[in-house]
């Protein structure tokens, strides 16, 4: 079940559209188990030790939390207190559904604008403490091709970017992708870059 919540306990439209049995709430009930417990952030106030109170109170269940006012730094600080999903209160029913579903197989849900941001420190991080492994580590099964679009992907260049960089079409840097993230065993950018980068060893 999914659990709204909110200083209010109140529903709002898109929220029900989304998950029609989901509940909606003032407190995390004690024993109480959710598949996901989204949090409606203030508009002020210590974030970071509010979610820290409310993923101790969710036990196993995954944290997201819902901005209506979100920017990259309020999502850095939600993730950085244990969210694992961070997203517009007013998003359309049929994201909010999609941040579930990436929630509930393990995966992270960031607005485009944050993942680039991570990757990018990601990449820089990872560029100053590692040596770049040899492509016959990470991307023996990977043809030329898949090599130099993982690798600029995992240097936070975007579609386009990669694109332009490799005098390709966007159509086939995404299959390019597509194909690497199959061969690599990775779910998104996110952990391609930690793999690329030699953070993520397989």
């Amino acid at each position: 079940m999914q659990a709204f919540l909110t200083p209010d306990g109140l529903a709002r439209p898109n929220w029900q559209q989304a998950f029609p049995s989901a509940t909606f709430i003032g407190a995390i009930a004690t024993g109480r188990t959710y598949d996901s417990v989204w949090v409606l952030l203030p508009e002020a106030g210590d974030i970071v030790q509010l979610l820290a109170e409310y993923r101790t109170a969710a036990g196993s269940a995954p944290l997201i939390a819902l901005s209506d006012t979100p920017s990259d730094e309020q999502g850095m600080a939600a993730l950085g207190a244990g969210a694992v999903g961070y997203c517009n209160g007013h998003a359309a029913p049929e994201v909010l559904q999609q941040v579930a579903s990436t929630v509930s197989n393990g995966g992270i849900w960031l607005g485009q604008s944050l993942l680039q941001r991570l990757i990018k420190g990601m990449a820089q991080l990872a560029a100053g403490k590692f040596a770049p492994p040899p492509p016959a580590d990470w991307g023996k099964h990977l043809t030329g091709r898949e090599i130099a679009v993982a690798q600029a992907a995992a240097a936070g260049a975007h579609n386009k970017e990669i694109a332009e960089q490799l005098a390709i079409t966007e159509r086939t840097v995404k299959a390019h992708l597509g194909a690497a993230f199959e061969k690599l065993g990775v779910r998104d950018r996110l952990q391609l870059t930690l793999l690329v980068n030699g953070v993520l060893k397989r």
